[in-house]
């Protein structure tokens, strides 16, 4: 009743996560959409009038664009003359603190100097003194007027008869009278009595701005009811650009705005939400184990999430081209660490989706949908990092075609196309070569793994598969052919042949530690002959977590170590487990001193592993290859595997398992195949010597050579002989 409870509460913890993640990306998504464009209709300069006949349904101005009105502003500010007002005080205050300063005289100068110097800046003062930071960015035109404010009047002035506070201070010492004593004079810092009386009045220029702006006309024009305004078909001129803008500016102007947006925002939450659940109902019906996997549905919904809103704030911000936007990573990266058809689902989402935000949607899904499918069938197998730049020249090769061919459909004349266009869809192609780094990124983020990545994990030429080769050379080649074994069998049930055969190259490197525990590796004395039962079983044992230790050292990516800790299940030592049991007859023995740590394999490709790793170590203990005792070990051992219960975790069917046991079977016939006995040549004389006969042999296999035998985990028998204790896979 609690296990019935339990998986209740998994279920709809489950189930409520699920709806939860279709609920934000909804949210998320319409958040970042467009509202209060308020656009009707889908129109450019340069392109065809896609609709009806559009008539007038009411008088409205011809709306000047927002360039012709801040070329006015501009013209208009140029002939502004800002307000400031004189402060006669300031004058005062200054020339009295020099008077009392120097009442005895300047140090070193005639007394004369005093009276000469207030009235220099008398007359400074009279002309008006202005900051100079201020002064410099009004001095750039030297015919800028200002208007000097001095009590109700206000005078203009030319800017070039004021003064800065700089230019004041050299002013004073371009008198003749005063240049005998410019040295003594610079000591006195007369700087300080040189401040500006002409303040900036902010209200009143603002006032004054305000008001000459507001007399420029918005509108130069106007249309009236009932004119035709443009029929289908024809070019948009800059002129219809206008009025069609106009056009809606008026509606928007007469429609309640707030019911407007409440409209848009309600149709663009049941577009989204219909897509994303469309999305969704394919996962939970076609990809099922990608949708019970947070890794993947994080992927997924984060993709179909992130472009639309890259899309939105591009259109919001009016900035370069949609078709910048490199669309065409989604079905990339979803093909490469998934399947084509949930790459072409995925994309075909998230274009319909970005669709809602962008102009001319007919011509942005055909092109970014003909780009996809080129994506999905280029990146078949992806075996190198080139394969990426060959995906990136072809997509913006269709691109350009699509593109082109939209566009002769819809003009007559190719001098008139908009050229532009195709060197975005060249910026999008070089944007696709972020792929390589972003695919690296993916692969460290989510857990995932690359073909490229397996394919540079399957070199055996370098790391720890040649120190592999190196140290337990029984192990290596065992390993080579667990993983050729495994990759037929993927190849016959659809699961992925690279993925597994990378696991099998490592999943026994534990075995590096001790390599001569292990029948494969030994050439002549078994050191388990000198060992109690248990401390051989904990050795065997130990080959899975001295695997995972190396595993964590070399950076070993999650889903290959998994090969590592799957491979055995949580199967026994089985060989020493019986010698035991049988020592000890009245003995209670404690299975977990035999039994491996597991888990159980939980993917279909390691339980093809573990099908492959069992049947590939049981041959060398039979007696002789023939056709029906391979088939009966394959029978045996994969049938005993299955009653144990080691595939009750992963998404292996009894149809998958029938065909890795038919695999298994042919594939080892025609490895283990015998050669056909030679004829006798007869002999007439009755004294002849006895024939010679070809003695049988296996292709790579001598069975007298054998003189151990070892028995696979999972729960096959073991042949004792001379070397009773090879235990390389035993359970």
């Amino acid at each position: 009743m609690n296990l019935f409870k339990k998986q209740e509460e998994h279920y709809w913890r489950n189930f409520f996560t699920r709806a939860g993640l279709v609920i934000a990306t909804v949210a998320i998504i319409v958040w970042f959409l467009p509202h209060n464009e308020g656009r009707q209709f889908q129109y450019d300069i340069g392109k065809p009038w896609m609709y009806g006949s559009f008539i007038a349904k009411f008088d409205f101005p011809i709306y000047k664009t927002d360039e012709t009105i801040q070329n006015e502003k501009d013209s208009l500010l140029k002939k502004f003359q800002p307000y400031y007002n004189y402060d006669s005080q300031i004058e005062k205050e200054n020339i009295g603190k020099f008077l009392n300063d120097f009442k005895d005289g300047i140090p070193g100068l005639p007394k004369t100097y005093t009276s000469i110097i207030a009235n220099r800046l008398h007359l400074l003062y009279q002309s008006g003194i202005m900051n100079t930071p201020e002064y410099n960015s009004i001095y750039r035109d030297s015919a800028k007027m200002i208007r000097v404010v001095i009590g109700k009047q206000a005078q203009s002035t030319v800017i070039n008869r004021i003064f800065s506070t700089l230019a004041a201070y050299e002013q004073l010492f371009l008198d003749e009278k005063l240049s005998n004593g410019r040295m003594i004079l610079q000591r006195c810092n007369l700087n300080n009595y040189i401040e500006p009386n002409l303040i900036y009045d902010r209200n009143k220029s603002e006032t004054e701005k305000n008001d000459l702006l507001s007399g420029i006309p918005l509108a130069s024009g106007m249309v009236l009811s009932g004119q035709k305004i443009i029929d289908r078909g024809e070019i948009i001129s800059n002129y219809d650009y206008r009025v069609l803008n106009s056009y809606e500016k008026e509606m928007k102007r007469r429609s309640a705005t707030q019911d407007e947006l409440s409209m848009t925002i309600t149709g663009q939450l049941i577009f989204v939400f219909i897509l994303v659940t469309l999305f969704t109902l394919y996962l939970i019906l076609f990809r099922r184990d990608y949708f019970d996997k947070t890794r993947n549905i994080l992927i997924l919904y984060s993709l179909i999430t992130i472009f639309p809103i890259l899309t939105s704030l591009m259109i919001k911000h009016n900035f370069l081209s949609v078709y910048i936007i490199p669309f065409v990573l989604v079905p990339i990266f979803v093909r490469v660490f998934q399947d084509s058809r949930t790459a072409f689902v995925t994309h075909v989402t998230m274009i319909l989706i970005c669709a809602a935000a962008v102009r001319y949607q007919y011509e942005f899904i055909i092109v970014q949908l003909a780009a996809g499918m080129m994506a999905v069938y280029s990146l078949k197998e992806l075996s190198n990092k080139l394969q990426i730049l060959k995906t990136a020249l072809l997509t913006t090769i269709v691109s350009i075609m699509v593109y082109f061919a939209l566009d002769l459909m819809q003009s007559n004349e190719v001098m008139k196309m908009d050229h532009s266009m195709y060197t975005y869809f060249v910026i999008n192609g070089i944007f696709l070569l972020l792929a390589n780094p972003l695919l690296y990124l993916i692969e460290k983020s989510f857990g995932f793994i690359s073909d490229v990545t397996l394919i540079e994990l399957s070199n055996t030429n370098k790391g720890i598969l040649r120190k592999l080769r190196d140290v337990a050379p029984g192990t290596f080649q065992h390993s080579i052919m667990v993983g050729n074994l495994a990759a037929e069998i993927a190849n016959k049930i659809g699961a992925k042949s690279l993925f597994v055969r990378t696991g099998a190259l490592y999943h026994d490197i534990g075995k590096i530690t001790n390599p001569t525990f292990f029948a494969e590796n030994q050439s002549s004395a078994n050191p388990h002959e000198e060992m109690g039962y248990k401390e051989s079983a904990q050795i065997i044992i130990s080959h899975v977590s001295e695997g995972m230790k190396i595993a964590e050292q070399i950076n070993l990516p999650s889903i290959v170590k998994d090969f590592i800790v799957t491979h055995h299940g949580t199967g026994i030592v089985r060989y020493f487990y019986i010698k035991y049991k049988n020592e000890h007859p009245d003995e209670d023995v404690d299975l977990s001193d035999f039994q491996y740590p597991g888990p159980n394999p939980f993917t279909r490709e390691q339980a093809i592993l573990m099908m492959a790793d069992t049947i590939d170590a049981a041959l060398q203990a039979l007696p002789e290859y023939k056709e029906e005792n391979i088939t009966d070990l394959v029978n045996k051992l994969i049938d005993g595997q299955v009653e144990q219960g080691f595939f009750k975790e992963c998404p292996i069917t009894f149809r998958d398992i029938a065909q890795a046991k038919q695999v298994l079977i042919e594939k080892l016939k025609s490895i283990y195949q015998t050669r056909i006995s030679y004829p006798e040549l007869t002999q007439p004389r009755q004294n002849s010597e006895k024939p010679e006969t070809q003695i049988e042999s296996k292709n790579s296999q001598d069975i007298e050579s054998k003189p151990n035998a070892l028995e696979q985990d999972n729960g096959k028998n073991s042949i004792e002989n001379n070397h009773a204790k090879q235990t390389d896979h035993i359970l």
